[in-house]
């Protein structure tokens, strides 16, 4: 609250943002690598780059992370989807690196935090720490690279308050489009056919459909449309507040958002909204205290509050749309009660779910607080000084289900000798009042504490900052066995000799609880070395040389991850048993338990000798500045992992009795480049800059405990991570003579119309040994790339960035979509438009023959379904204007002030039909907004 009043009392001062980024600003950047001390980068030796203050907010997003999608070289950002507030990227550094994870380390003001309850507006900076120099000093946690975010700071004697608000309107691209009521009538009966089996729609409901005669018995809705409307609407609004006096510093921001989603019809005539909606309030606070010319206390706090509300309890809307076909019921019988009928349960009805079943809160609430004592002892030592650091976090979410049921049903048809008449009607469902149930949904906290020596110092030409440092991590979230503890031991130290040559050596000793006894510490060394040559007299002279460095680094970081599909099998070291009729107990006397417990049999067996995993790291890099404004970034990287947890299943049989133990045998390597080129300029009043980003990365299995396979084409190890494997699809079968001529395909009875695959074995048969590898990854690409164009003119600009991706893989396999009438399920336009008919028999088809129920031959993972998933996207362009000065000093209060217009993720150029392959197999789409905005510094 003081920080608030001074914000307010204190004269203001100027602020215009900037997206120029000289040469000087280049080298001068801040790289943080954790150990209490920030070297420019023209200092480091560290592999990072800079998310700078002036792009960090182009995008109006709710968090920072979903504003820095497509920036940050060697950060790859993939998008999520989903409600507003489960909308949150996927990040990687360089790339898939393990068989284990690839997920990188959050870092918020150098403590490990959730990097979406940050907002964008009260961002300094996001580094990306990409190299074992980088992020050394994280001991077990640091193996995938790390993201720093570095929140804003005050400013001595000075002052200066600014406000913005962002008006969003949201619109859903690439809606799905399924068949209406009479296409997919027509659609099941061709499949029942294809089958040999008799149609469901006779002749009469087939007229029905087509003349709308008998809209309650035969309807064609749009589930889509009646759903869901086509815009939302966020608004955000936020004031922040930074300054200081002589003697302190404060920043102080308070972040309002409000999103309202796409629900049609939120029912609010009953007293409430089961709207889609989500606010959220954040209060920081930074102080940076000088309690003596030696002494300095920074503290760092930040709370949010945030509601999020949705229909029903939990309902799942997309799920029920792509599972309920147009022509299942009418969104209401004839008698007011919600559709429904004993095939399509009145539970799936989506317009009822959205609008009659309540609604669903979730609050969600976090304090993260940390503070930093630094001590100055050069009145003892010159250049020695101590450190005291201490953070505590707090996050929960609460529930409250205020949901309902209703009552849903319909009138059967009845034709008797062709004339229409209703049946007895069916009801399902009751009428509830709302539940009034709250609980705690999950919870977390955190705790920090790290203290340390440090000695910086020159001596002549020669430099050296040395630091020996403790530092301790516990963290618990709701759930059995997660609590983790760990510690780490350092000893840090930078050395540069007339500011040329650098050299950087980093020893750590790190701890975890989640490790088998005798394994839980580890030594990780690493070494890092530049050579800033444009500080050489051989190239002083060189006028359009302005800065460039060489520098290489290589370290061994170790990894904490446990073995197991859900990286949470802290069990993997001792020998486990089941127990009936309860839950699982450990025990290493077998016959005790069963005397206490009943029948025990074993379990997985215990590892032999576990280790952890463990990644050998090295980079070798260069920065540059030429010609004033043109910089450089290029790094060549190659990881080696091995150690890493597999599952042991394909070195044991079930004769020993247990379950297959995991053993530590996994090797992977990858190597890959990434590089940014930038350039800005000045004309006159003429502003301009161009620039952009590009990773490269490639993995190979080296060894990944795989079973011995009976035929080459089997074996994984020696591709690529998350590589996808599948039958290599000829086409379709046009008829029963081709069938009976190929190679027996042994999934299930084959017909025209169904995909023919290869006898890649030459065994004679078509079965699961066929499978080869047919594409990239699904899961991350290989190539990322981003580019940006900026121009402004006497303060009227425009700035776009462009974001793409290559060497990506996409599987066609959505139900309901692309493998529709499943189940009952809905189909889409497209597939019914371009699928195999005995009218169009061609064996070309892009889509097979139509199928009533799961086809185990047509829907195998193969080359039929894979897809080219690369794409570029226009991720956010902003039209903006300055108003000039001369037109605000006349009202003295305000200093700058900034109009724009903002468009986010406008279009996607791809090669999938109808739907975006940046957010390929999720169902619900992807948003674009148009964004008014306004920004005044008083």
């Amino acid at each position: 609250m003081l920080t608030l009043l001074a914000g307010i009392c204190l004269p203001a001062a100027a602020q215009q943002d900037s997206t120029m980024l000289t040469g000087d600003a280049f080298a001068d950047q801040s790289i943080d690598v954790g150990a209490q001390k920030v070297f420019t980068r023209e200092q480091s030796t560290a592999a990072a780059s800079v998310i700078t203050r002036e792009t960090v907010d182009k995008r109006s997003a709710k968090n920072i992370g979903n504003s820095i999608i497509g920036q940050g070289n060697g950060l790859i950002s993939l998008d999520g989807t989903g409600s507003y507030f489960v909308q949150n990227p996927t990040f990687y550094i360089r790339g898939l690196q393990s068989l284990s994870t690839s997920t990188p380390l959050i870092l918020v003001d150098g403590v490990e935090r959730d990097i979406t309850v940050v907002t964008p507006e009260e961002v300094e900076s996001v580094t990306i720490l990409k190299d074992a120099a980088a992020t050394a000093l994280y001991g077990y946690k640091g193996a995938n690279g790390a993201v720093l975010v570095t929140t804003k700071r005050g400013k001595y004697n000075s002052n200066e308050m600014s406000v913005h608000y962002d008006h969003l309107i949201n619109y859903q691209t690439n809606r799905p489009k399924f068949v209406n009521g009479p296409t997919y009538a027509a659609a099941i009966n061709e499949a029942l056919t294809n089958e040999g089996k008799a149609v469901r729609y006779d002749a009469n409901a087939m007229n029905a459909f087509q003349s709308g005669e008998y809209p309650f018995q035969y309807p064609s809705v749009n589930w889509v449309d009646e759903t869901f409307r086509h815009h939302g609407v966020t608004n955000k609004v936020g004031v922040d507040f930074t300054g200081g006096g002589e003697r302190f510093r404060y920043y102080t921001a308070l972040n309002l958002l409000s999103d309202k989603g796409f629900i049609k019809s939120p029912g609010e005539t009953e007293g409430y909204s089961t709207q889609d909606k989500y606010v959220r309030g954040n209060l920081r606070v930074n102080l940076d205290i000088d309690l003596t010319p030696s002494t300095m206390l920074k503290v760092n706090l930040l709370g949010i509050l945030s509601e999020a509300s949705q229909p029903g309890s939990q309902a799942n809307l997309w799920n029920n749309i792509y599972n309920l076909p147009s022509a299942a019921f009418p969104i209401k019988s004839e008698n007011g009660d919600w559709g429904g009928n004993s095939t399509w349960a009145g539970t799936l009805n989506p317009v009822a779910l959205s609008t009659d079943a309540a609604y669903y809160k979730t609050h969600e609430r976090g304090l993260y607080a940390d503070m930093t004592l630094s001590q100055d002892l050069s009145s003892w030592i010159k250049g020695l000084g101590f450190f005291l650091k201490l953070g505590y976090d707090t996050y929960s979410t609460l529930y409250e289900d205020h949901s309902k049921t209703y009552v849903y049903g319909s009138y059967p048809a009845v034709w008797t000798n062709g004339v229409f008449s209703k049946g007895t009607y069916f009801s399902g469902g009751e009428r509830t009042e709302m539940s009034k149930s709250a609980a705690t949904k999950a919870f977390a906290r955190r705790l920090t504490a790290a203290g340390g020596l440090n000695f910086d110092r020159s001596f002549g030409n020669h430099y050296l900052y040395s630091q020996l440092k403790w530092d301790y991590d516990y963290q618990h979230t709701n759930g059995g066995n997660s609590s983790v503890y760990r510690q780490n031991y350092s000893w840090w130290t930078h050395y540069g000799y007339q500011g040329k040559y650098l050299a950087d050596l980093a020893l750590v000793y790190s701890g975890s609880s989640r490790l088998a006894p005798d394994t839980k510490w580890s030594f990780s060394p690493t070494i890092s070395a530049a050579w800033v040559l444009s500080k050489e007299n051989f190239l002083k002279d060189v006028n359009w040389l302005d800065y460039l460095k060489l520098r290489a680094s290589f370290g061994i970081l170790n990894a904490d991850y446990l073995p197991g599909d859900d990286m949470d099998v802290w069990t993997y070291y001792t020998q486990s048993y089941s127990i009936s009729g309860a839950s699982a107990y450990y025990f290493v006397d077998a016959t005790a338990a069963q005397d206490i417990y009943g029948t025990t049999t074993l379990g997985t067996m215990a590892a032999v000798a576990p280790s952890h995993e463990k990644a050998r790291k090295f980079n070798i890099g260069l920065d540059a500045t030429l010609f004033k404004g043109l910089t450089l970034e290029l790094d060549y990287f190659n990881n080696h992992r091995y150690d890493i947890w597999c599952s042991g299943a394909g070195a044991y049989t079930s004769m020993i009795g247990f379950g297959a133990p995991y053993v530590n045998q996994g090797v992977v390597d990858q190597k890959g480049i990434d590089a940014a080129l930038n350039f800005s300029h000045s004309f006159g009043d003429l502003k301009f800059n161009i620039g952009g980003n590009m990773t490269l990365a490639k993995s190979e299995i080296k060894d990944m405990a795989e079973e011995p396979r009976a035929y080459d084409n089997l074996v994984q190890t020696g591709n690529p991570l998350n590589s996808i494997y599948g039958l290599v699809a000829e086409g379709l079968f046009t008829s029963q003579a081709e069938i009976d001529a190929a190679p027996r395909q042994t999934f299930t009875t084959v017909r025209p119309g169904d995909i023919r695959y290869k006898d890649v074995n030459g065994d004679g048969l078509v079965d699961a040994n066929d499978k080869v590898k047919i594409g990239y990854s699904v899961t991350a690409p290989e190539l990322y790339y981003s580019f940006h164009l900026g121009l402004e003119w006497k303060g009227l600009g425009v700035d776009a960035m462009f974001q793409g991706v290559g060497r990506y893989s996409a599987v066609l396999n959505t139900q309901g979509y692309y493998w529709g009438l499943i189940n009952n399920s809905s189909l889409a336009q497209q597939v019914y438009d371009k699928r195999w008919s005995p009218e169009n028999n061609n064996a070309n088809a892009e889509f097979p023959r139509l199928s009533s129920e799961s086809n185990a031959n047509n829907y195998q993972t193969s080359s039929y379904w894979l897809r080219d998933r690369s794409y570029l996207k226009l991720r956010n362009i902003e039209l903006y204007y300055h108003l000039p000065k001369a037109v605000l000093q006349p009202l003295k209060i305000v200093d700058a002030a900034k109009l724009y217009v903002r468009g986010v993720d406008l279009f996607t150029f791809d090669h999938l039909d109808e739907v975006d392959a940046a957010s390929y197999g999720i169902a619900a789409p992807l948003n674009r907004s148009v964004v008014f905005g306004l920004s005044v510094t008083l």
